[in-house]
């Protein structure tokens, strides 16, 4: 799965596009807010999403006044806590529903997940995070508990590092000035570890993250690299690092995921698949 030039979709200017006429602050900080929740994350109070969020308490009264009228959010009274409703949920449904290559890529991901008895999952790039669109488990008992949906870090996961590795170097500039911006202390140990990623998939096909983003979990991911222009999605096999080590890992479950991912380029390629 070798890189191509992909074309970005978002601006690859040095310039905020904040900065823009054309930018509606108050919607982005009411996506913002959105965002603050995690997945294992119920009810946020007020003040923890003014703080997550990194805007005045003020402004997230009208914010969650806003998206709780239109449906978005609830809101518990007595706590002054607030929680995504599935009119959220709807939006990702309504997205997933629509999205062909987890359809297409889906017996491709059964298949590996049985062999590897372990989570396998196909996830896209959101600014400076990675998403979840697709997640096959096995039957194996102890697996990775994580889902269509999830959000992680882009430099310290499998998936994140894969898809740096499939992008072209406009994107890759990008995105080393959003993480820089995002975190100016973390940026070296990152780029390092990005970096390492880079030998890593012109060694032997795909990347890894052993005990880096937690501890007790293990990831090996590739890049799905259409070939047409769109950013690239990654694919990845993860579960615990107790297990997902070693011979089996690099041995046996790499080359398989190698494999993998090129059947499922190869399968979308001659679906003729049309975003």
């Amino acid at each position: 799965m070798g890189r191509q030039r992909h074309a970005p979709s978002i601006p690859l200017a040095d310039t905020d596009p904040a900065q823009d006429r054309r930018f509606v602050t108050a919607l982005a900080r009411g996506l913002s807010l959105l965002r603050c929740f995690g997945p294992s994350d119920r009810w946020l109070a007020h003040q923890e999403l003014a703080r997550r969020a990194g805007l005045p308490q003020a402004t997230v009264s009208r914010l969650t006044f806003t998206l709780t009228s239109l449906g978005y959010l609830r809101h518990r009274a007595a706590t002054g806590e607030y929680a995504l409703s599935p009119a959220v949920l709807s939006l990702g449904f309504s997205v997933l529903s629509n999205f062909q290559v987890g359809r297409i890529a889906r017996p491709f991901m059964e298949s590996l997940a049985e062999h590897t008895q372990a989570a396998v999952s196909l996830g896209v790039r959101h600014d400076t995070s990675v998403v979840y669109v697709a997640h096959c488990r096995s039957t194996a008992r102890l697996i990775l508990g994580l889902d269509v949906g999830t959000r992680l870090p882009f430099a310290e996961t499998a998936m994140g590092r894969a898809i740096w590795c499939a992008s072209d170097p406009g994107m890759r500039a990008l995105m080393s000035r959003r993480l820089q911006v995002q975190d100016a202390t973390r940026w070296s140990a990152r780029k390092a570890a990005l970096h390492r990623a880079e030998v890593d998939v012109a060694a032997r096909g795909y990347v890894a993250s052993e005990s880096e983003w937690e501890s007790d979990i293990a990831a090996i991911g590739v890049g799905i690299d259409l070939g047409d222009g769109r950013e690239p999605l990654a694919l990845t096999v993860g579960g615990p690092a107790s297990r997902l080590q070693g011979a089996l890992l690099h041995e046996d479950f790499g080359p398989a995921l190698v494999r993998t991912g090129r059947e499922i380029v190869a399968a979308i390629q001659a679906a003729g698949w049309e975003d």
